[in-house]
């Protein structure tokens, strides 16, 4: 390619952990097409590779199956809005970013229309809504795998594919420094520590919060020389997690909230108690005992619970395919079985080491130059689609 100043990459994530995978797919694509156009929707760490969101990042996430409802018009008027300007524009290629609601749609009608599009990561249809296969065949030109065992299914299917590893396991170190993370966090000479990580996006603060905090509250009454530290993804959520626990009368639960350094508060933890999603991962890459927690509106719950194909929800059960970490869905979400279950972590000194053995072969099997591998891919379709 003889310049790049007229490369432009259409790209869009929806939430935190799409910003995050973006940010590391930009990194590597960056050097390669220094002078090229990246644009859509991101968010900040997809900001720092000169990426430029046309819309906040946020003004798309949204969580659940019926949550959806009250702001289907607005989200499909956004993504109406795009793929006319897109289809105008006719970048080079456009990649989503996980998000598989919104982007498989907007790839769909691109690809139709001769855009090549890459989907970055693969939805989940290896855990429920198998169906989707048939969409993603129609809308994805390339998927970008980061699970070993997925490569084998788009194979099968006949999409092309590649395995770059996960993103996370390149950033988390194999072995975490927690005297360091702790006094980064002002938490030198401290007893141990639980990390509180109710989520990012607002719908899993509204249910999660306060059965968290009043964990927490439980916790701290069984050992009052336990800390307690909550990393919030921003001011909007640190503001509404104030303002549900003040709901709940829980104001004075014994939690520190902290901005961001989420990797820094569970590398200082002895025991986490997270929301469900990619922060499971992000805490067992860095080898700590978890309690895995989610919890939606009810219609969502009763169909979405008919709709799995295997038993466990959290990305570390997953991956191990056995439960080596409880889980807590939708009614066991209570103060007590939550406090209960984060007691027994911190009580299981032989648990511990188990699971830091099991983690640390998860690990490796997800180390990968993952930032390398997905530009690679990336170039090889804007090249192909250059050339033909």
């Amino acid at each position: 390619m003889a310049s790049s100043a007229d490369v432009s990459v259409a790209l869009v994530a929806g939430e935190v952990s799409g910003d995050m995978l973006a940010a590391r797919l930009l990194a590597g694509l960056r050097p390669r097409l220094p002078a090229a156009r990246f644009h859509g929707i991101g968010g900040p760490r997809m900001a720092e590779h000169g990426f430029v969101s046309d819309l906040p990042m946020d003004t798309l996430t949204v969580r659940g199956l019926f949550e959806v409802i009250p702001r289907y018009r607005e989200i499909k008027g956004i993504q109406n809005a795009l793929r006319d300007r897109l289809l105008a524009e006719r970048p080079d290629v456009f990649i989503g970013a996980d998000y598989p609601g919104f982007n498989l749609g907007l790839e769909e009608q691109l690809r139709r229309a001769g855009i090549p599009t890459v989907h970055f990561v693969s939805p989940q249809i290896w855990a429920w809504r198998g169906g989707r296969i048939k969409k993603i065949i129609r809308a994805v030109s390339h998927m970008l795998v980061i699970f070993p065992f997925e490569e084998a299914i788009y194979k099968a299917a006949g999409v092309p594919v590649t395995y770059i590893g996960h993103p996370l396991a390149e950033m988390i170190p194999l072995r975490a420094d927690t005297l360091a993370a702790r006094g980064a966090l002002g938490l030198e000479g401290a007893g141990r520590v639980v990390a509180i990580m109710p989520g990012s996006r607002m719908g899993e603060l509204k249910y999660l919060a306060a059965p968290f905090a009043g964990a927490a509250a439980l916790l701290a009454k069984r050992d009052p020389s336990l800390r307690f530290i909550a990393p919030m993804a921003g001011e909007r959520q640190r503001a509404y997690f104030g303002e549900l626990l003040a709901a709940a009368g829980l104001a004075d639960a014994p939690i520190e909230l902290v901005d961001g350094q989420s990797h820094t508060a569970i590398a200082a933890a002895d025991a986490v108690l997270v929301a469900s999603g990619t922060a499971t991962l992000e805490v067992a890459l860095f080898k700590k005992p978890m309690v895995i927690a989610y919890k939606v509106m009810r219609a969502s719950w009763e169909i979405m619970r008919h709709m799995g194909y295997q038993p466990w929800i959290g990305l570390p059960n997953v991956l191990a395919r056995e439960f080596l970490v409880p889980e807590l869905l939708q009614h066991a979400v209570t103060p007590q079985l939550l406090a209960d279950a984060v007691w027994a972590q911190l009580e299981d000194g032989a648990g511990r080491a188990r699971l830091e053995a099991r983690f640390t072969d998860m690990h490796h099997s997800l180390l990968r130059n993952s930032s390398q591998a997905s530009a690679d891919a990336v170039m090889r379709v804007i090249t192909s689609s250059r050339s033909a």
